[in-house]
Parts: C-alpha cells; structure tokens; sequence
C-alpha cells in the first residue's frame, strides 16, 4: 500500500465510526445479550432528546446508533445460530444426517494418532431424533480422508455426531464414513478452481518452497506451507504473506486497472474493471469472512492511492470497518480482523509522517519504504505480542528487503496461473520468475530467523501487554523526533542491528555441567544430550519448531550431529524445523515403522532440505557424538510393534557418566518386552514413557532405580497426563519427578561428581 500524500489534520469522524462499530461487535459477542441492549438504551434516549441542542451530541447520537446496530446484529446472529435445532440436537450430543454446503476449502490436520480434515459448511437439512427440519447453519465438520477432496460449494449427505461449537457456529459434526456428494458447486466456484489448481501446475516444475509460497502469496493457499517456513516467517513478521491480505488485492487489481488502461479503457470503465477485479479475487482466495474483509481493507488500500489520500483513506477504513462489522459482527473479536485494520490504520495515520521525518535525510522514495513496514509492525506489536507471545525485531527489515519481490511474484504467480489454463508451459515460463522472486522472500525468512535475537519473548500476560501497548504508544510519539534527525535516526537502527546479531546473556544459563536436558515445549517430548560445547543429539523435536528453536538458543547449541525421531507422531516430529534452522545438523534416524505417512513424508522433505536422508535405526546400533554414547534397544527384531507408540525407538545413553534410558512413547506391551531384554538394568534418569500416561508397567518402571524422572508434558493438556498413580509409583521408587508443565526446562547436572536437577521456573 502506498502511504498517502503531505501530513495533514485527517477527518476522523469515520474512524471514531468504525471505532464505535467495532466496540458493538465486541459487546454482542462476548457479553449476555441484556447487556448491549441495558447500556445502549440509556445513551440513545439522551442522544434523542439532546438532538437539536447540540453538533457534538449528534455525532454522539451517531456513534451510538452504529454500536447499538452492531451490537444487536450480533445479538440476534447469536440467538440464530445457537437457539435453532442445530444446537439443540449438539446439546444432546445426538446422531444426525444432514446435507451440507461446503463454504471452505476442507484442511488436512495432523492428528495425534491419525490424520484428519476440518472443514466449515452451512447444513441446510437436518434429521435426528425422529424429526427433520429446514435450516441454515454454519457448522464445522471433522471426517477422515475422504473429506479432503472436495470442492468448494459442493453440497454432501452425510450422517454423524454432533457436539456443541465455540464461535460462530452451531455445532461440530463427527462426520462418519465417506460423503456422498449430491450437488456440484456452481460454475463461479468450479472456475475459481481450475484457476487456482493451474496456478499451482504453472510452479509445478519449481522448488517445493515455490510450489508453496505462489499460491499462498497469490490467493492465500498456504496448504503445501510446512510448519518449520511458516515459523520463520512469524518470527520475521512475514505471516502476511502467507494469508490473504489487502496487499493482495491491491497488487492484483492495480496491476489490473493498469493493463485497462494500456489497452485503452476510460472513465467509468475504469471503476467497473476494478469492482470485476475484486469480485474475481473474492472467487479466487474464498469468499471467507477473512478473503472479505482482506478484500475491504485492499479497497481502502486503493482509494488511499488516489489524490487526497490520507483523508480519503481515512474515510474508507472508517466506512469498511463498519459496513464489515455490520455484515459480519463476529469479525470484531478475530486476530485477523484486528491486524488488517490495525495495519491499515497505522500506514495511514503514521507512516506520512515518519516517511516526511525521514525525507530530511533520505531520499523520498527510501522513506517511504521504510516507514510503510515500521509504522505497520507497530500499530500490530501488542496484537502480535498477544498471539504469539513475541515481539519481532527484524520484521521492520524483513518486510523492506521482501518488498521488492511481492509485487512480481503476485502478479506473475496469477498470470502463469491464467496462462496454463491455455497453453501449461507458457504459464509455467510466465510462472518461473515469480518462483525466484519466492526464493529470496524464503531466504530473507530464514536468514532473518536464525539471527541470534530475532524475536524477543515477551509474554502475552495482561500486564506485559499493558506495558508494551504504553512502550508502543511512547515510540509512536516520539518517533518523528528521533527519525528526523540522521545521528538519533541512525543511532537507533544500529542499536536494534547490534541487538538482533547478539545474543542476550542470560546469566546462570545453561547451568554449569548440564548432561541431560528436557524442553518446555508443550505436550511433546524434546530432550538434549550434551555431547560437548555447543553441541547437543536432540531426540524428538515436540510438535512447535519455534518452542524447540528457542530452547536450543537457550542451551546455546549451534550443532547437532546427531536427531534421533523415535516415532512420527506430531507432537516428537512437527518441530523438526525449528532443529534445523541455522544449525549444523548431522544424522537423521528415524523408526522402522512408517506411520503416519503424512508425518513420515514431512520429515523426510525436511531432512531432505538440508541434503540428509533419513535413516532407519536398527536394534543394537550405536553411536558414539563427542561426550554421548548411544545404543538402540527398541525395537527388537521379531513381530512388528502394535502401533506407533510401541515403535518408538528406545535408546540408553551415557553422558558424563550419567545413565539415561530414552522412551519415547512405548505403551505396557512394549515395557515388558523390554523387561525381558533389559533385565537388571539401572539408569540415573529416566524420560518417562508416554508424557507420564497412565498406561505403564509399573513394575519395569520402578525396577530401573532411576534418581531422576523427567516428563515433558504440556500444560492443561486434554489427555489427563501424567497420571497421579504413575508419579507416585516413580516417587516411591526413589526418583525425584520433574514435569516441564511445572517446572519449565528440566536440566540434570553433574558437578564435582553428584548429580543434580535444576529447572528454569
């Protein structure tokens, strides 16, 4: 988006609209529904009988019609969805068949044990209990495999359980089996997707982080996206990209109101070319509320391009919030809704006078492209810090250098895509440098992730906002000062340069003589050997690449010659990414059995990345990496395992003398075969099995005479882990139990030959 032209006073009586529209939505969605009505009557009697009295009162008046419209809209949207028979059945958790409009592209997620597709549609039949009824409510549908291809706009039987929804919808449909299809989608939809299915035959022949990142970047198809790319463009501010946002839009259809007038059209032409242009980018990227309210936002993107810009642009974000927030109240309390407009807000109302500050010292040109990204990231940081629990310093940055390249990998991504729908390798041509563009959108991601202080932790606690929204508010105000002058504006980009290409000391950690490691990452396992300075083998990766990233900052391991996978369930893989990212990384080995493949096909593609082949562990293998000896002793040749948790591979180590039995995720059957196997086995530290489920032989447990067990575990996780019985059994046993849910961290030491636990809470 441009920023608009010279600094003036803006017209803000929109926005204190849109404000006060956006207040509404909030009041009918979170608050009971007496509430909006009891505190917006009051202000509306006075409002009518000040009327005549008073200018400031009747834009009061005004402010409080549009919250007290907004508000009761979402009153009465809620009443709908949640008081029809769709939530009354979800109530009852009753067994229904329905017939179901497909209204969102379905998504494929990794399961625990097993993979499964989401998808969000409107039922508009409806039998259960005896009865049958005509409706039209939103619902989210969860169904195994064969959900996954269908279209947009199809329309499906199918019968299942129903359980009562958060949000917006009326209830979670259990879909059991296969869908049966009963209507095609229309032909806008069936177009729509021919289009995007050869925009991604246009990148076809490209890398695998250009067969991703086009489509994300064209129309917001992040499917392909893996978890370890999209982590680092979190870290470096550059989520945006991978949504649909208004930068979408107003790349696509200024590119198109460009090409109408080369070709020669004029005047009111020119306003129908790009209302068309709009209504086809809803019908690419989805006519979701997000596709909606990206494609306001980029129509306030453009208006703000015009002449008068600021104060038209002003205007129409006043404007766009409240008719959104009018069509759909829910937006008020979605992430997504606050960033565009915050976004938005920022590059309207404080870029033109950073990029004039900058001006005194700068070309014009270089101003702007600064101040566009900086007074965007700031208007977002206490949004982002909320999300996420982070503050970005090199998104500033990151957002400059990507900049060059959104603009031709967009439009190009698109016209490949149109172009192959003719002739495929004309548009894969067309396509090709839209796929390089990418590439350095993919390095400046990465680089800027691995940088030492990327990203700060912040906290996302109430007062930790409160004091970043104060700390954003101070910047704010005197940012034009500082910029304006090239020794403060200077000194403060080489403060934040110093700050991002040094790590922060963190005194006292990692403790002197530390062994053995368990991370924080949540409800998985990623646990740290020492094999020597700065170098660790890490064996399960949790399921978060950015927890893991940090918790090896905070070991300050740079090299891992050794990832040892004992399964492929999400919560020991998804993180492999974070392992990877600006690290020497040596062996891959993975389990024998390949389950799930989705799982296998991700680790394998990221390993492969980095020029390493995943390999099959094989029992009694070992390894010696620096301080660590390994050996495998799971699983033992013979009959396969029951299942992925029994397939874990089960490793002793040593590590400066200490004895650690690794367990990954092996479930009772598995134990007691290993009793056998291990019989007379002793170990200073245990990593107990299963997240310290209570599915355990305890007996195998108890018999280890472990010292220390540790159980990585996350907080308030929905599986009951661990289980009280089997804590106690291990403290009865002699260990000292340590769980990251509690304790953070969990570190084992070894110092002057004794050993001993800290934890970083």
């Amino acid at each position: 988006m441009a920023v608009p032209g010279r600094v003036g006073v803006p017209d803000l009586r929109m926005p204190v609209l849109g404000l006060a529209a956006w207040a509404g939505g909030l009041v009918g969605v979170l608050r009971p529904t007496w509430v909006p009505v009891v505190a917006t009557t009051g202000a509306l009697i006075v409002g009518l009988m000040a009327w005549r009295r008073s200018r400031a009162v009747r834009s009061w008046l005004a402010v409080t019609l549009v919250l007290v419209a907004v508000a009761g809209l979402a009153v009465v949207r809620g009443e709908r969805v949640g008081g029809g028979p769709v939530a009354a059945l979800a109530e009852e958790g009753a067994v229904v068949a329905a017939t179901i409009r497909v209204t969102a592209d379905p998504r494929e997620k990794a399961g625990r044990f097993a993979p499964y597709v989401v998808a969000r549609g409107r039922v508009t039949e409806l039998t259960g209990r005896g009865r049958s009824w005509r409706v039209d409510s939103p619902v989210v549908v969860i169904g195994d495999a064969q959900w996954a291809g269908l279209a947009l706009g199809s329309t499906v039987r199918t019968t299942g359980r129903l359980a009562p929804a958060d949000g917006d919808a009326a209830a979670v449909v259990s879909a059991r089996g296969s869908p049966a299809v009963v209507g095609r989608p229309d032909v806008w939809w069936r177009g729509a997707g021919a289009v995007r299915a050869s925009m991604r035959d246009a990148v076809e022949p490209r890398s695998a982080e250009a067969q991703a990142l086009v489509p994300a970047l064209v129309v917001g198809d992040d499917a392909r996206v893996d978890d370890a790319l999209a982590a680092d463009f979190r870290t470096t501010g550059l989520t945006h990209l991978l949504a649909v946002s208004g930068t979408n839009l107003t790349l696509l259809v200024g590119f198109v109101v460009l090409f109408a007038r080369w070709v020669g059209v004029r005047g009111r032409w020119i306003q129908l070319v790009a209302a068309l242009g709009i209504v086809g980018f809803v019908l690419l990227a989805r006519t979701e509320p997000s596709v909606l309210r990206a494609a306001v936002m980029g129509a306030v993107g453009l208006v703000a391009m015009g002449s008068n810009g600021r104060e038209q642009g002003s205007r129409a974000l006043g404007v766009a919030v409240v008719l959104l927030l009018l069509v759909d109240p829910w937006l008020a309390t979605t992430a997504g809704f606050a960033l565009s407009v915050l976004a938005t807000a920022g590059i309207l109302f404080l870029a033109p006078g950073w990029r004039d500050a900058l001006s005194c010292w700068l070309p014009r040109w270089l101003a702007a492209a600064i101040a566009i990204p900086a007074a965007a990231q700031a208007a977002c940081t206490p949004v982002v810090a909320a999300l996420s629990g982070q503050v970005s310093l090199v998104a500033v940055l990151a957002n400059l250098l990507a900049a060059p390249a959104i603009g031709p990998a967009t439009v190009l991504g698109l016209a490949g895509g149109l172009l192959a729908l003719v002739w495929l390798p004309l548009g894969q041509v067309v396509a090709a440098p839209a796929a390089w563009c990418v590439g350095w959108i993919v390095v400046v991601a990465r680089r800027g992730a691995a940088l030492p202080t990327a990203a700060l932790d912040w906290g996302a606690g109430p007062w930790a906002l409160v004091l970043l929204t104060v700390l954003t508010v101070v910047v704010v105000a005197l940012a034009p000062r500082l910029l304006r002058s090239p020794v403060s504006g200077i000194g403060c980009c080489l403060l934040l340069v110093v700050t991002v290409v040094t790590r922060p000391p963190t005194p006292g950690w990692p403790p002197d003589g530390w062994v053995v490691a368990a991370c924080d990452v949540g409800q998985g396992d990623a646990l740290l050997l020492r094999a020597g300075p700065g170098s660790a083998v890490v064996v399960d990766a949790g399921p978060d690449p950015v927890a893991v990233d940090r918790c090896l900052h905070r070991f300050d391991v740079d090299s891992v010659p050794l990832v040892v996978l004992t399964h492929f369930h999400a919560d020991h893989v998804d993180g492999l990414g974070g392992v990877l990212r600006g690290r020497s990384v040596g062996e891959v080995v993975v389990t024998s059995l390949a389950d799930p493949p989705e799982a296998v096909a991700a680790v394998r593609r990221l390993a492969e990345g980095r020029g390493i082949e995943p390999a099959v562990t094989a029992y009694d293998r070992g390894w010696r990496v620096g301080d660590v000896r390994l050996q495998a002793v799971w699983p033992v040749p013979g009959p396969p395992p029951s299942g992925p948790n029994d397939a874990s591979v089960v490793m002793v180590a040593e590590v400066a003398g200490v004895r650690v039995l690794l367990t990954g995720d092996v479930e009772p059957e598995a134990q007691r075969r290993l009793a056998g196997t291990l019989a007379g086995l002793r170990v200073d530290v245990l990593k107990v099995p299963h997240h310290g489920s209570r599915y355990q032989d305890l007996s195998f447990l108890e018999g280890l005479r472990a010292r220390v067990a540790l159980v990585s575990v996350g907080v308030d996780n929905d599986y009951g882990h661990p289980a009280a019985q089997t804590l106690e059994a291990l403290a009865d046993a002699g260990a000292r139990v340590l769980r990251t849910d509690l304790d953070g961290d969990l570190v084992v030491t070894v110092r002057d030959g004794r050993l001993g636990t800290l934890t970083d809470h």
